[in-house]
C-alpha cells in the first residue's frame, strides 16, 4: 500500500482515498471486475488507464486477506475469486480503498506470478484453478522464465533464430519433447551426471567445433530454469578453451535438479555497423544492444506488439534488465549506424512480426498442456516479454531471439513510458492496449451463460451466429418462422412461430411473450440480426422490460421514406440531421408516381420501401421509367413467398428518391446510451447501373481521416435523430463534394461480410458488441483502432459466375485456398437467390494484403484465374475505385 502511494505521488496523482468505512454494495452479475493481484508497480499505468475507460472496474488486491476462494457454481472443480477489499481506480487517476459487501466476484484475474517475487506465493495460490479468465499462473510463468523451454519453442514453433545452444538436462524432464530436433539447439539427457563425464566432454567438443559455432568466438556456461531467474550466475570462455568449458559445465551438472538445465551457448555479438567518425580521438569500447519487446493477447486472441525498449551495455557482459535505462528502438538503430529511415522501419516491422510469432508459438504450446500444467482451465498467458539481440549474419542484420519473460519487459517498457512523459513525449499505447485486452477478456466472461432471445435466424449468411454463441458461452433461445430451419438443433431453445406477416408485429409480439411465459423463459437480453425482424424484436424487448431501442425509433429507421422525412424535420445541430436527408416520396400506386415526380428531381432511384439486399433498386431517368419499373416490381414481388428475406412481409410499397452522386460507403456503429463507442467505415465499388447491386468493397476505407469522420458523424447524428440510442447499426451513405448524404439506416448489425471483415482487420466482434449493449453493458472497443491488414473483396452472382464456380471447379479451388488462409469466403446464400433484376449476390470473395494495392492485385489475379473477371463483370474496373 505504501509502494502504491509512492508510485501515485511520483505520477503527480492524489493519494488513495480511504473509503473502507462505508462498504460498497449492489454489485450484480453484469458488473465487471478486473482484479490485479500483488505489487502495483508494473501494473499501475494499466490500472489508471482502465479506471478511465471503465471507472471502478479495475481493482488492485494487495493482500491475501482481501480475497477469498469459493467453489464455482458454474464450473465444477474450479473456484470463484471474491474480493472483500481492494483499491479501485476512477477517471483522472483517482483511487479509493474500498470494502465490498457482499464480496465482489472477479471476471478477470492477473498479477505478479514471477518466481522470487515477495507476493508470488499468495498471488499464485489465489489465482489457481479459477473459473474466470486468468492472465497467467505460476506454472505458466515457470515455463516462460525457463530459457531452455522457450528457446525450443521460439526455434521450433516460431522459426526464429536463437543463439546456438547445447543443453544438459536430467532424463525425467517432461516439459520438453522426447526428441528435440531444432536447428541451433541440441538437448542431451543425462541419467546420472556424476558418471557421464566423457559424454559431456564429447558433446561439448562437438558443439564448440560445429558449424553453428563458426561465426562466434566466445561461449557462456550457466545454469537455467525458473529458479535462476534474475541471477547473473555464469562464466564466459573463449571457444578454444574446450577443457575449461567442459569443466565449467561439469561443475554445474553436479548440483543439477530435475527442473533445471545447464546451458552452453554462443555469446552472440551485436552487429558492428559503420558509424560516423567520433568527435573524440579516445578509443571506443565494444558495446551490446538488447531489444526488449512486450506483446499482449489482443482482440480475437491475436498477439499485438505493445512497445519496444532497448538497453545498451558493455559487450563482454550480457545486458540485463534493470541494469541500464531504456531507450527507443529508432534512436538505438541510428546510434548503431542504421541511417536510412526505410531500413529502420523495415527492422521495426521484422521485430513486430518476430515478437508476435513468438507469442503465437508460445500460446500454441500452452494449448497442448493439461489444465493442471497450466494452473487452471482458464489460465493463459496474456502479456509476454521477448528479448532479442541485433546480430549480423552473412553481412545482413538478423534478430536473434534470446528468451521470454513474464514481467521484466513489462517493467522496462513502463519505465520507458514514464521517462518519455517526463520530457514531454505523448503518452504511448502500452497502458491502453493492455487495459483494453484485460477489460475485453472480462467482458467475454461476463456474457458466459447469459440467456439471449434471438428473433429470426436468417439464412446461411448468419451461420456465424451459432458458432459465435457457442464460443462465447451464450444460451440462445430462437424464435423462427421456419420450423425446419437448420439452426433448430444449434440453440438452447427453438421456438417456431410464423411472424412473416410483419404488418401484424404487435400481435406477434404478444404471442412470443406468451410462448416465453409458457416455457418459463426469462432472457437477459433480446435482439435481432435479421432485417425483417428488427421491429418485432424491439416490441418483445419492450414487453420484457429489456434494454433496446424503442419500437417507434426502429419503425422510423426501418421505413426508408419515413427515415428521410423524419430527418428533414430535425433542424437542430451544426449541421442539423436534415442536412443529410434526401428528397423522397412513398409510392403505393401509379398515382403516387405522378405526385412524386413533381417533387423529386430526375434522375432518381426507385426501390422497395422496406427492401434489403438492394433487390429491386433501379435508376430511373423519368416518370415513364418509374411507372414501368413499379409495374414490374408490383407484379413480381407481392409477398414474402415471392422472394424471402427482402422485406416483403411489410408489403411491397416503393419510394422514389433523388439520385445522390458520389462514392458509396457503409458505416457500422456501436452506440450505447446515445454515445458513440465504436465506428468502422468501409468503401463500396461502383454499382452496375441501372441496378444498384454491390460489386466490390474494401476495408479500411480509402478516404482520408477527415472524410471518414464526416461519414461517422453523419451516421451517428442520423441514428440519434431517429431515436436509435442503444445497439449496433449499419448506415449506408454516399459521399460527394458537398459531404455525406444518407441512403438508409439498418437498425441491426451490418450484413453480408461486414462482421467478419471488421473482426479480421480490426479485431472487435460486432456480434459480441450487440449482445453487450443489449445486456446493458457498454462494450470496450479499441480507442484508436489500427488495421492489421487491408481487405478487398468482390461479389459473385449466380447468373454471372454459377458455371465457373460450380461446373468449372472454382468453388473447390476457393475452399482449398480458404483452408490455406489465402482468401476469405462469405457464403451469402445456399443457392441462387432471385434472378434477373431481382438477383442477390451468392458469395463474397476477398483477399488481404499489407497494403490496399497488394490486396487488390491478389484479388484481381484470383478472379482472372477462376473466371470471375469477364467483360460483362469487369473486376479490374470495380477495384479501380479503391485509391
Amino acid at each position: 500500500y505504501e509502494r502504491l502511494q509512492s508510485a501515485l505521488c511520483q505520477e503527480g496523482l492524489p493519494p488513495t482515498l480511504d473509503c473502507s468505512a462505508e462498504p460498497r454494495t449492489g454489485f450484480g452479475p453484469l458488473d465487471m471486475t478486473v482484479c490485479i493481484l500483488g505489487s502495483p508497480t508494473a501494473f499501475l499505468p494499466v490500472l489508471l488507464e482502465g479506471g478511465t475507460r471503465c471507472p471502478g472496474a479495475m481493482v488492485l488486491c494487495l493482500s491475501p486477506t482481501w480475497a477469498s476462494r469459493v467453489p464455482s457454481e458454474t464450473s465444477p472443480g474450479s473456484w470463484s475469486l471474491l474480493l472483500s477489499r481492494g483499491v479501485s481506480f476512477k477517471v483522472g487517476g483517482h483511487s479509493a480503498l474500498e470494502t465490498f459487501v457482499p464480496p465482489r466476484r472477479a471476471n478477470y484475474v492477473t498479477g505478479t506470478f514471477a518466481p522470487g517475487d515477495p507476493e508470488g506465493g499468495w498471488v499464485g495460490e489465489l489465482a489457481r484453478d479459477l473459473d474466470c479468465p486468468t492472465g497467467g499462473s505460476v506454472p505458466l510463468t515457470h515455463r516462460i522464465e525457463d530459457p531452455l523451454v522457450t528457446r525450443w519453442v521460439l526455434a521450433a514453433r516460431a522459426n526464429l533464430p536463437v543463439p546456438p545452444t547445447l543443453a544438459f538436462v536430467l532424463g525425467a524432464r517432461g516439459d520438453l519433447p522426447a526428441e528435440l530436433e531444432v536447428a541451433r539447439v541440441r538437448l542431451v539427457r543425462l541419467e546420472d551426471p556424476q558418471g557421464q563425464e566423457s559424454l559431456v566432454q564429447e558433446e561439448v567438443g562437438t558443439f564448440l567445433e560445429g558449424t553453428a559455432m563458426e561465426p562466434y568466438s566466445q561461449v557462456m556456461v550457466r545454469p537455467a530454469g525458473w529458479r535462476w531467474r534474475g541471477t547473473d550466475t555464469r562464466s564466459t570462455h573463449r571457444k578454444e578453451e574446450g577443457a575449461a568449458v567442459a569443466q565449467a559445465v561439469g561443475a554445474w551438472l553436479r548440483g543439477l535438479k530435475e527442473e533445471d538445465s545447464v546451458l552452453l551457448e554462443a555469446m552472440v555479438p551485436t552487429a558492428r555497423l559503420p558509424v560516423p567518425p567520433p568527435r573524440s580521438p579516445a578509443p571506443r569500447l565494444p558495446v551490446a544492444l538488447r531489444i526488449c519487446t512486450l506483446v499482449c493477447r489482443s482482440w480475437g486472441d491475436r498477439p499485438q506488439l505493445c512497445q519496444v525498449a532497448c538497453a545498451v551495455g558493455r559487450a563482454e557482459s550480457p545486458v540485463r534488465h534493470g541494469a541500464a535505462l531504456p531507450q527507443g528502438l529508432d534512436s538505438s538503430l541510428q546510434q548503431w549506424g542504421v541511417v536510412a529511415p526505410s531500413q529502420r522501419q523495415a527492422l521495426a516491422t521484422r521485430l513486430r512480426e518476430a515478437t508476435e510469432a513468438a507469442m503465437v508459438a508460445l500460446l500454441a504450446t500452452e494449448a497442448e498442456l493439461s489444465p493442471q500444467q497450466r494452473g487452471g482451465t482458464r489460465a493463459r498467458t496474456d502479456v509476454l516479454g521477448v528479448d532479442f539481440l541485433l546480430a549480423c549474419v552473412d553481412d545482413a542484420l538478423e534478430l536473434v531471439a534470446l528468451a521470454t519473460n513474464s514481467q521484466r519487459c513489462l517493467e522496462t517498457c513502463v519505465l520507458a513510458e514514464a521517462m518519455g512523459r517526463a520530457v514531454g513525449e505523448p503518452a504511448g499505447d502500452l497502458p491502453r492496449l493492455l487495459a483494453e485486452a484485460m477489460l475485453h477478456r472480462a467482458q467475454c466472461h461476463l456474457v458466459e451463460g447469459k440467456d439471449i432471445l434471438l428473433i429470426g435466424a436468417g439464412g446461411v449468411s448468419k451461420s456465424f451466429v451459432w458458432e459465435a454463441a457457442r464460443d462465447y458461452g451464450l444460451r440462445i433461445h430462437l424464435v423462427e418462422s421456419d420450423p425446419e430451419h437448420f439452426a433448430a438443433g444449434l440453440v438452447q431453445t427453438f421456438l417456431p412461430y410464423d411472424s412473416r406477416e410483419h404488418r401484424r408485429d404487435e400481435e406477434h409480439a404478444e404471442r412470443v411473450l406468451e410462448l416465453l411465459r409458457s416455457r418459463g423463459l426469462r432472457p437477459h437480453a433480446c435482439l435481432s440480426y435479421w432485417d425483417d425482424c428488427v421491429v418485432l424484436a424491439a416490441l418483445v424487448c419492450q414487453g420484457l422490460g429489456l434494454r433496446g431501442c424503442s419500437p417507434a425509433a426502429v419503425r422510423v429507421a426501418k421505413q426508408k421514406s419515413r427515415t428521410h422525412q423524419h430527418l428533414q424535420r430535425c433542424r437542430r445541430g451544426r449541421p442539423p440531421p436534415a442536412a443529410f436527408a434526401v428528397p423522397c416520396r412513398r409510392l403505393q400506386s401509379h398515382g403516387d408516381v405522378e405526385r412524386a415526380a413533381s417533387a423529386v428531381p430526375f434522375p432518381a432511384v426507385a426501390k422497395l420501401e422496406f427492401g434489403a439486399g438492394a433487390v429491386g433498386v433501379r435508376l430511373v431517368e423519368d416518370a415513364g421509367q418509374c411507372h414501368a419499373h413499379a409495374a414490374r416490381l408490383w407484379r413480381d414481388l407481392r409477398d414474402d413467398d415471392d422472394h424471402p428475406g427482402i422485406g416483403l412481409g411489410w408489403g411491397n410499397a416503393m419510394l422514389l428518391m433523388e439520385y445522390v452522386p458520389g462514392t458509396e460507403h457503409d458505416v457500422d456503429l456501436v452506440v450505447f446510451d446515445g454515445r458513440l463507442v465504436g465506428a468502422w467505415v468501409s468503401d463500396n465499388g461502383p454499382t452496375r447501373v441501372p441496378a444498384f447491386l454491390e460489386t466490390a468493397a474494401c476495408l479500411p476505407s480509402c478516404l482520408p481521416a477527415d472524410r471518414q469522420a464526416q461519414l461517422v458523424r453523419a451516421a451517428l447524428q442520423c441514428c440519434r435523430a431517429c431515436g436509435l440510442r442503444d445497439g449496433v447499426f449499419n448506415v449506408e451513405l454516399k459521399l460527394g463534394p458537398g459531404g455525406p448524404r444518407l441512403l438508409e439506416i439498418n437498425p441491426r448489425m451490418g450484413g453480408f461480410y461486414l462482421r467478419d471483415w471488421i473482426r479480421e482487420v480490426y479485431g472487435p466482434d460486432l456480434l459480441l458488441a450487440a449482445v453487450l449493449v443489449a445486456l446493458g453493458v457498454p462494450p470496450v472497443l479499441p480507442a484508436r483502432p489500427v488495421p492489421r491488414a487491408h481487405l478487398a473483396g468482390v461479389m459473385c452472382l449466380g447468373s454471372e459466375h454459377g458455371a465457373a464456380l460450380a461446373g468449372g471447379g472454382g468453388m473447390e479451388a476457393l475452399r482449398e485456398l480458404q483452408g490455406r488462409g489465402l482468401v476469405r469466403l462469405n457464403r451469402l446464400f445456399e443457392e441462387v437467390a432471385g434472378d434477373g433484376e431481382y438477383e442477390e449476390p451468392l458469395l463474397s470473395v476477398a483477399c488481404d494484403g499489407a497494403t490496399r494495392a497488394e490486396a487488390c492485385v491478389r484479388l484481381l489475379g484470383l478472379c482472372q484465374a477462376l473466371g470471375i473477371d469477364s467483360p460483362r463483370y469487369p473486376v479490374e474496373h470495380f477495384l479501380s475505385h479503391f485509391k
